[in-house]
C-alpha cells in the first residue's frame, strides 16, 4: 500500500532524472562542438617545415627530374631489346638459309653461283652487323639507365636526411602545440568542474538541482571524455596525478561522512525511545521497515520462532501498537489507522 501511494513521487523522480540527462546530453553536444574546434585554431604541422627548404626543394626537383628520365630510359630500354632481338632472329635465320644453300651449292659445284656466294656472304655480314649495332644500342641505354638510377638514390637519400635531421624540431614543434590545445581545453573545462564542485557542495538543496546535476554530468563527461584522452604526450602523469588527488579527497569526504554518522548514531542512542521516533521522517521509517531494516539502528528486524516483533531487539525502537479506536495491530508510523482511519495522534494521545 505504501508503495501506490508513493507512485506520483516516484514519476516526479523519474521525471526529474530524465530532465537532467536530457540537459546534460544537450551540454554535452554543445561542448562537444565547442572542445572539437579547438584544433583548428592550430595550424597542423609536417615535418617538412622544419627541414632546409632550399635543398629540400633542391632535391625533390632532381627526383622528379630523373624519375622522368628513368621512365623514358625504361621505354627505349624495352624497344632497343626488342630490336635486338628483331636483328638476332633475323640474322639467325639468314644463317640457317644461307648454310643450307651453301650445302646445296657445294653439291652441285656450279662455277656460276660464285658470285651469288658472295652476295649472301656480304648480306650475312650486314645482318650480323646490325646485330651487334641493336646490342651496343642497348648497352648504352641500359648504362644510361644504371646512372640515373644511381643518381635517383643519391638524391632520395639526400631527401630522407634532411627530413630525418627535421624530426627533433618537428617533434618539438608538436609538442608545443598539443600543449597550447590542452591549455584551451584544460581552460574551458576548469571553471566547468569548479561550478560543478559548488554546486554538489552548496545546491543539492535547490529546486533547481535537477538541472544541476545536469550540468555536473555534463562537467564530468567533458573532463573524462573531451580532455583526459587529449592529454599531451606526458598525460599518464597528469592522468595519475588527478586519479591520486581525487582518489584521495573522496576518500577524506568518505572518512568525514563516516565519522558524521557515527556521531549521530551516538547522539541517537542516548535519546529515549519516544524522542528517537519523532525525529525520524514517517516516509523513510516506512521504506526501511519494508526493507526488513530498523529505521534507527538500520539493523535487521530479526524475530525468534513465531514472535511478530513489535519492537527492534536491538535498540528498543517502537514499531508496532494497537489503534485506540478498533485495537488492530498498526505501524506506529503510518499516520492513519489501516482499518478505522483514526489518527496517529489520538492513538498515541
Amino acid at each position: 500500500m505504501f508503495k501506490r501511494l508513493l507512485v506520483p513521487e516516484r514519476l516526479f523522480w523519474l521525471a526529474m532524472w530524465i530532465v537532467s540527462l536530457v540537459f546534460a546530453s544537450f551540454l554535452i553536444g554543445l561542448g562537444g562542438t565547442i572542445i572539437g574546434d579547438l584544433p583548428r585554431v592550430e595550424r597542423p604541422l609536417t615535418i617538412e617545415q622544419f627541414a632546409d627548404q632550399t635543398a629540400l626543394q633542391r632535391a625533390r626537383t632532381e627526383i622528379r627530374r630523373l624519375r622522368e628520365i628513368d621512365g623514358a630510359l625504361e621505354n627505349r630500354e624495352a624497344q632497343a631489346s626488342l630490336q635486338v632481338t628483331a636483328a638476332n632472329n633475323a640474322y639467325q635465320s639468314a644463317r640457317s638459309a644461307y648454310s643450307n644453300w651453301i650445302s646445296t651449292r657445294n653439291a652441285t659445284t656450279d662455277p656460276r653461283q660464285d658470285e651469288e656466294v658472295i652476295q649472301r656472304t656480304r648480306q650475312l655480314d650486314q645482318l650480323q652487323a646490325g646485330a651487334r649495332d641493336a646490342q651496343i644500342g642497348l648497352e648504352r641505354i641500359e648504362k644510361d639507365l644504371l646512372d640515373t638510377r644511381q643518381a635517383l638514390a643519391a638524391n632520395e637519400k639526400t631527401e630522407g636526411d634532411l627530413i630525418t635531421g627535421a624530426s627533433k624540431a618537428y617533434e618539438s614543434a608538436v609538442f608545443r602545440q598539443e600543449f597550447r590545445v590542452f591549455a584551451w581545453r584544460l581552460a574551458l573545462t576548469l571553471p566547468l568542474l569548479l561550478v560543478a564542485w559548488w554546486f554538489v557542495t552548496k545546491k543539492r538543496r535547490s529546486e533547481y538541482w535537477m538541472l544541476m546535476r545536469g550540468f555536473v554530468m555534463f562537467a564530468l563527461f567533458t573532463f573524462f571524455v573531451e580532455l583526459v584522452p587529449y592529454l599531451p604526450s606526458y598525460g599518464g602523469y597528469v592522468r595519475y596525478a588527478v586519479g591520486i588527488v581525487m582518489t584521495a579527497v573522496a576518500g577524506h569526504y568518505l572518512l568525514r561522512g563516516m565519522r558524521a554518522y557515527l556521531a549521530r548514531r551516538r547522539q541517537v542512542e542516548q535519546q529515549t525511545e519516544a524522542e528517537r521516533r519523532r525525529a525520524l521522517a514517517p516516509e523513510e521509517a516506512l521504506k526501511k521497515m519494508t526493507a526488513n531494516v530498523c529505521p534507527a539502528c538500520e539493523r535487521a528486524l530479526m524475530t525468534s520462532g513465531d514472535v511478530v516483533p513489535d519492537y527492534c531487539v536491538h535498540c528498543g525502537l517502537k514499531l508496532f501498537d494497537r489503534c485506540s479506536s478498533c485495537e488492530i495491530r498498526r505501524n506506529v508510523f503510518f499516520p492513519f489507522c489501516p482499518k478505522c482511519g483514526t489518527t496517529a495522534a489520538a492513538t498515541s494521545g
